[in-house]
């Protein structure tokens, strides 16, 4: 007989517990914020007590929470008061889009949008003129998809102070020498990033609490950001203090080229004593080695097809980017580091071989995220030296030729080379997956879809596809092994916390063409449903 009976039961659905040992259950039980029954519907009933809700699964999915492992929250919830451009496909849909946008907030300071994808128009260049022609009064920046570029009307530019003569790597000029208005990357980016009027507290916070209601809505109950520093970390704790906080939160301390050595030692392992709830944890460094294909400022081993003497320029060079990690990891963080070109993710290793040969090995679980295209010799590297691949299914082009400028950016013979998770995973790669919201949509079920139905771009290529249960587990039980905490989360397990979602079909019933159909019914975090479909 159970000392105490159970808050939550789910009974009567198609458990998929991602647990090896015990894979399929058809009942849970949860009390408080933990786990305390994972089996069969008759011995789930000692469980039952006056004030247990039961749920019916009716053979619906219960899967563990979904982990996004490559997210920006901050930047996503306040995105929200911009202007969505993910579907615009041409110029007139783009100026139309922004056109109503900006009627139907005739107050905000600045226009902004975010999601705009590249080669648009068609023809040529985005410039500050075709963005005159949309809004010639008020600033207005159009971030990418990616957030590695940024396009600015003649006001913003202005207001940045950047309407002038400038040799300033990454700011395009136009053919009267100034500026065109597109920026990309920092220091091209920064100066108009830095004009544009922060956000209040209240805003900030209730752009926050639409960005969680979405996301619960989606079953995601963690994320791993990859932005943040000591204030953002309290932002987001202060929202747990207030019970808020429908998700958990892993961040880390931003590093960039400038940042003084000693940083990591003040601030980022500072983060890390001071952030070690359940619910919100600091214990990492985040870098950049590179940019993104889109705008020829990934590290390429071969240079770009249509300018094959571009390389990309590393954002840090050998020596400085080595001398970082070795401190970073010698102080016990966790380094990720973002790096799309195989030029970047060859650097990004050669740097841990040197944290291993300096400080010794240990289980440092380093992160290279993206990977977009790897070298076949860099390929069994992340199993060797005990690295994660973190990767975004959402973020591979589904056939090249289509509206994705991506597969242009590299050379057809590397393509069977490019989000090689096949590959990888063959190797003996731990995969997470996550989405890099709100450069792309995060709904799981849509990752999971896409890392499914993944096609070869071209006969001959080698498949690339998972199978449901790795897409499954990338998004739940390996995605807490990359934060170190796959013994408290990321599986249905007893003594796990209680963080579930239910969803509306059993997901291994339904065609994998139509996996993206499938929604999240219920969402269960630290042991409170913090969604339920209407």
């Amino acid at each position: 007989m159970v000392s105490d009976f159970a808050d939550l039961m789910i009974t009567g659905a198609s458990v998929y517990t991602v647990d090896e040992l015990n894979p399929h259950a058809t009942a849970v039980a949860v009390l408080g914020n933990k786990i305390v029954y994972v089996g069969d519907d008759v011995g789930v009933a000692v469980w039952r007590g006056p004030h247990t809700r039961v749920v019916q699964g009716n053979g619906r999915s219960l899967l563990p929470g979904f982990i996004d492992s490559h997210f920006h929250l901050m930047h996503g919830a306040e995105g929200l008061d911009a202007v969505q451009l993910y579907v615009v496909t041409s110029l007139a849909e783009l100026s139309s889009t922004v056109r109503e946008f900006a009627a139907a907030n005739p107050q905000a300071p600045w226009v902004r949008g975010q999601g705009l994808r590249y080669g648009i128009p068609a023809d040529g260049p985005l410039t500050r003129h075709h963005l005159d022609a949309m809004e010639p009064e008020r600033p207005l920046a159009l971030v990418a998809y990616d957030g590695h570029t940024v396009w600015a009307n003649t006001a913003a530019l202005k207001a940045a102070g950047l309407l002038k003569h400038t040799t300033t790597a990454g700011v395009m000029i136009d053919d009267d020498g100034l500026p065109s208005g597109e920026l990309r990357e920092e220091p091209a980016s920064g100066p108009l990033y830095a004009a544009i009027p922060k956000l209040d507290d209240a805003r900030r916070r209730q752009l926050m609490q639409q960005a969680l209601a979405y996301l619960a809505s989606l079953g995601v109950t963690s994320v791993h950001n990859m932005d943040g520093d000591a204030e953002q970390t309290a932002f987001y704790a202060a929202l747990e203090d207030l019970g808020e906080l429908t998700l958990r939160v892993y961040m880390p301390f931003s590093v960039r080229p400038n940042t003084p050595l000693t940083s990591l030692e003040q601030e980022a392992a500072a983060m890390k004593r001071q952030f070690q709830s359940d619910m919100v944890r600091a214990g990492s460094v985040k870098f950049f080695m590179d940019g993104v294909y889109e705008s020829y400022t990934a590290v390429t081993l071969e240079g770009y097809p249509d300018q094959p003497q571009n390389h990309g320029e590393p954002i840090y060079d050998t020596e400085h980017f080595a001398s970082m990690a070795v401190e970073a990891d010698r102080l016990g963080l966790q380094i990720i580091v973002h790096a799309c070109g195989d030029g970047a993710v060859r650097r990004v290793l050669d740097g841990y071989e040197t944290v291993q040969a300096t400080n010794g090995r240990r289980d440092s679980r380093h992160r290279v995220e993206h990977i977009e295209v790897i070298h076949p010799d860099d390929v069994p590297r992340f199993a060797q030296l005990g690295v994660v691949a973190s990767m975004q299914p959402v973020h591979a082009p589904d056939q090249p030729g289509g509206a994705d400028i991506w597969p242009a950016r590299v050379r057809e013979e590397a393509w069977e080379r490019a989000f090689a998770w096949r590959t990888l995973r063959a190797a003996g790669a731990v995969m997470a997956f996550g989405s890099d919201w709100p450069v792309a949509l995060p709904d799981p079920l849509v990752g999971i879809a896409d890392a499914v139905n993944r096609r070869p771009w071209r006969e001959g290529q080698q498949a690339q596809s998972q199978t449901l249960e790795e897409a499954i587990a990338g998004y739940t039980r390996d995605a807490a092994y990359a934060e170190f905490q796959e013994g408290k989360k990321g599986q249905i397990k007893v003594g796990q916390l209680a963080d579930l979602v239910l969803l509306t079909d059993n997901i291994f019933a339904v065609p994998a063409k139509n996996l993206a159909t499938v929604r999240a019914a219920m969402t269960i975090c630290n042991g409170r449903i913090v969604y339920e479909r209407p």
